[in-house]
This record gives C-alpha cells, sequence and structure tokens, in this order.
C-alpha cells in the first residue's frame, strides 16, 4: 500500500516541526516556571530527534496507511511539578503551552497561504495541498489535545477545575485508564463529524476560505 506524495511530506513535517515544537513548549514553560528536568533530559531543544517516539511515529504512519487520518505522538516531555514555581497553576500553564504551539504554527501555516493567495502566485496542487493539510492537522493536534483525558494536556487543565479533593481521588483513576479511554474516544471522534467539522471550520477562518 502507497503514501500520497502529500500525505508523505506531512508526516515528515510532523515528525520534523509538530511534534518537535509541542514539546519543546511544555518543555520550555516548565523551565521558565522553575522545573528543569526537560533540560537535565536534554529535551530543552527543538531537535526532533530527541522528541521522537518510535510507537507514536509508527501509530503515525500506520494511521495513515490504513485509517486515512494522522495520528501519533512524540516522546512526552518531563516534568516534575514539585518543582514548579507557581504551585497552583504552573502544571495548567505547561500543558496548555503544547495545543498553544501547535495553534501557533497553524496560524503560521494560515499567514503563509494568505500571502501567497494575495499574491495571486500559483502553487503546485501538492504544495498548496500541504499548507492546507498542515493548517488543518495542527489544528487537529490542538484541539485534541485538550481532552480532558491522560496523557493529553487537557487532563492538567481538568484537575486545575475540579475541587482539589476530587482531582486527588480521580486523578490515579484516569491515569490508569486513561490511554483505554482514549482509544474510545479516537473510535468515537472517528464515527461522529462533530470534531472534523469543527476542525474544518477553524482551519477555513483561519486560511481565509
Amino acid at each position: 500500500m502507497s503514501i500520497e506524495p502529500s500525505t508523505l511530506i506531512l508526516i515528515v513535517i510532523f515528525l520534523l516541526v509538530a511534534f518537535p515544537v509541542h514539546e519543546f513548549a511544555h518543555a520550555y514553560v516548565a523551565y521558565r516556571q522553575g522545573d528543569g528536568t526537560a533540560k537535565m533530559f536534554g529535551r530543552l531543544t527543538l531537535n526532533p530527534i530527541v522528541h521522537f517516539d518510535p510507537f507514536g511515529g509508527l501509530f503515525l504512519v500506520v494511521s495513515a496507511l490504513f485509517g486515512g487520518f494522522l495520528f501519533g505522538w512524540a516522546k512526552p516531555t518531563p516534568v516534575n511539578p514539585a518543582n514548579l514555581r507557581d504551585r497552583r497553576n504552573g502544571e495548567l500553564w505547561v500543558a496548555i503551552a503544547g495545543p498553544l504551539s501547535n495553534l501557533l504554527l497553524a496560524v503560521l501555516g494560515a499567514v503563509v497561504f494568505r500571502i501567497v493567495t494575495a499574491a495571486q502566485i500559483q502553487l503546485p496542487g501538492i504544495l498548496g495541498s500541504v499548507i492546507i493539510n498542515f493548517v488543518f492537522f495542527n489544528v487537529a493536534l490542538a484541539i485534541f489535545n485538550l481532552i480532558p483525558v491522560p496523557p493529553l494536556d487537557g487532563s492538567a487543565i481538568l484537575f486545575r477545575v475540579l475541587p482539589p479533593r476530587t482531582a486527588w481521588e480521580l486523578r490515579p483513576i484516569l491515569n490508569q485508564y486513561g490511554f483505554l479511554i482514549l482509544l474510545v474516544a479516537i473510535i468515537f471522534l472517528s464515527q461522529v463529524p462533530i470534531f472534523s467539522r469543527v476542525v474544518t471550520d477553524v482551519t477555513l477562518f483561519l486560511v481565509g476560505l
């Protein structure tokens, strides 16, 4: 089974740009908050090699081949919450940094598309498709990571807004069954149009179509 050239380019972009930027954002904000764990492990960098996760990369390729979509992950950034200066909101800021970085990438891709469109530059079909899909999948990655289930970034938001005792009781349960819940969520989202519709609407808004 072959991969379309535009999909192959997107896989490379995600492994070299989107995933490393996402994890670097976590590491940078954690470092600014006083936690040098990620730096100690060599993760305070945009070098894609140190952020590469073999299973996440394999899943990215398999999902593109057999699922018709792109889904994968990089190596999680190590963070020690006990080192964060802001004990109440530190984990929240570190978590939000990841999705925000992907949203920023989507905006940058959209700006490039708008500039090219405004200048009436004729792009090869494959390049135009790559830019649109780059925006689309970065938006999807940002929104998907806000699902409040570990190990996704949205879980930190959930634990922050819940009463402390409830968060303390719920955290070990979600940590234990989070991946299973996540798989169910992926299957559910692939069957309902709501998620793809939201991502599409945001993408079209950003690129001005």
